[in-house]
């Protein structure tokens, strides 16, 4: 399905827009660009839909080996996230001078194990980006379990249960709100309590969208490739996206992070994974690269950035006039070089260590 990765490589230009922008490069975008976190949640629900495509059947039939599950997600995810924190290590000096030295320890010794994630306080240390590796590495671990769960057949019955879980997701940012534990009256993508953060960066939080996705795997197979269907919900999906990321500072934060957007990423999944016009856009081969790096984008961008401007790298080279679009040219370039030389080649070397040659 090259479409699904047309849109991750949106998803994740948005997010790297997002964590540097200035409103005026971007004009009438900018409400857009500045609700770009929300393309973590798309990855999230995103995640369990792949995976659910791809290894439902063979889980239900007993076929799914739940160690050789484990290597295969790990060489997918943490080569490329041990280089993405070698490449940050300058930032331990800042986290040096910023936390207590019980807190640098444990930050050092929670990171590299994918765990910093479980620790608000925590949960952005070192890679600011790499929390969400750890509620990833969480979904790795139950998926053997939770894809075994009995879900019903029927399409009316799957809606209900979609329903329910995009319902589900938003009982603790409802409950955020009506507490307000962290004090603050109104909640900004810049609050930074104890709560709001265990709320956006804590793997619990985020599970019902990942099971939106499992669910929304079982939809897919229900519905053909082909037809008026998928093309009206990958229209209605992406506009609705476009719509409530552009007016998403209307809505409450907490709603926004996660829960609220479910149903519209969810159409835009089935309206892409399927044959139309539509689908044929996103799947042009330059968006299918960018797509397929988006891991690597992801995880390496925001100290990349950093590192760039931090050494006045496209000044020295002349071209500040370019700025801030040669940067982010920059950016998406070594991601996918890293895909191709880091990603990819030791994803194979650990598959081959344990006999995974042909996958699982």
């Amino acid at each position: 399905m090259p479409a699904l990765s047309g849109l991750r490589a949106f998803s994740a230009m948005n997010i790297v827009f997002f964590h540097f922008f200035n409103p005026q490069w971007f004009g009438p975008f900018a409400p857009i660009v500045d609700s770009g976190y929300t393309s973590v949640s798309f990855f999230l629900l995103l995640s369990g839909f792949v995976l659910a495509y791809n290894y439902s059947d063979r889980a239900q039939k007993g076929q799914l080996k739940t160690k050789n599950f484990w290597i295969a997600r790990v060489s997918r995810l943490y080569p490329i996230y041990l280089v993405a924190l070698v490449v940050s290590v300058g930032m331990l000096m800042a986290e040096w001078r910023a936390r207590s030295h019980a807190q640098f320890a444990l930050g050092v010794i929670l990171t590299p194990l994918m765990m910093q994630g479980w620790s608000p306080t925590l949960s952005t240390f070192w890679n600011t980006p790499a929390w969400t590796m750890c509620t990833e590495a969480f979904f790795y671990l139950i998926f053997p379990l939770v894809v075994l769960w009995k879900r019903p057949k029927h399409l009316g019955k799957l809606v209900a249960l979609l329903l329910g879980l995009w319902c589900l997701g938003m009982v603790l940012p409802s409950l955020y709100l009506w507490f307000r534990p962290d004090g603050v009256l109104h909640v900004t993508r810049n609050t930074n309590g104890f709560w709001i953060r265990a709320l956006k960066f804590t793997p619990p939080p985020h599970i019902p969208s990942f099971l939106f996705g499992i669910v929304l795997a079982d939809v897919d197979a229900l519905i053909p490739r082909a037809g008026g269907k998928r093309l009206l919900l990958a229209g209605v999906g992406l506009a609705g996206v476009v719509a409530m990321l552009y007016f998403g500072n209307h809505f409450p934060f907490p709603m926004m992070h996660d829960g609220l957007l479910m149903p519209m990423f969810g159409m835009t999944v089935l309206g892409l994974a399927g044959r139309n016009l539509i689908a044929r856009f996103f799947g042009l081969a330059p968006l299918v690269a960018v797509g397929q790096a988006s891991y690597c984008l992801y995880i390496l961008h925001f100290n990349l950035w950093n590192l760039i401007h931090n050494h006045h790298v496209v000044a020295r080279l002349g071209l500040a006039r370019l700025d801030p679009w040669l940067s982010y040219a920059f950016l998406v370039l070594l991601a996918i070089l890293a895909m191709k030389f880091i990603e990819r080649p030791a994803q194979r070397a650990i598959k081959r260590r344990f006999g995974l040659e042909h996958g699982i």
